[in-house]
């Protein structure tokens, strides 16, 4: 079991290493390389559902931590966060209609709504990343 006070660096990592799948992901279908996608894909899907499971946990175990920062990097702060979590929020059943038409072999529809999901999951799990560094690392909480 990882320690609780890990679960933040753990969280961190599962965000960088699925904006990363997404990335190749990405790559891979341009270049044609369609089982390589979907191999990445669900990798990315994987990364960011095990990532979901231990945030949710850790917080229901740690709660909140508060933002210690000052002056113009608060608010900052607070509109990276604002925009990560409306997004987060958003993202997760466009992941799943994305999905469910790629399984389904409805291509067409599948790219539709990928041209959408993509560039939204992309941001969450980077800006995700982003959040932590700030919130641990560059204005640690007191």
């Amino acid at each position: 079991m990882v320690p609780l006070g890990w679960l933040p660096s753990v969280n961190a990592a599962l965000n960088a290493a699925s904006a990363a799948l997404l990335v190749a992901a990405f790559r891979a279908v341009r270049r044609g390389q369609i089982g390589r996608h979907h191999t990445l894909m669900l990798a990315a899907l994987a990364t960011s559902a095990l990532f979901l499971v231990s945030y949710l946990y850790y917080h229901a175990h740690a709660g909140a931590t508060r933002f210690a920062g000052t002056g113009w990097i608060r608010p900052a702060y607070f509109a990276l966060l604002g925009t990560h979590t409306v997004l987060a929020a958003a993202v997760l059943p466009l992941v799943v209609i994305t999905l469910v038409r790629a399984l389904r072999g409805q291509f067409s529809r599948h790219r539709r709504i990928a041209r959408v999901t993509l560039p939204l999951w992309w941001y969450v799990s980077f800006s995700g990343v982003i959040v932590y560094l700030m919130l641990y690392h560059l204005v640690p909480s007191r």
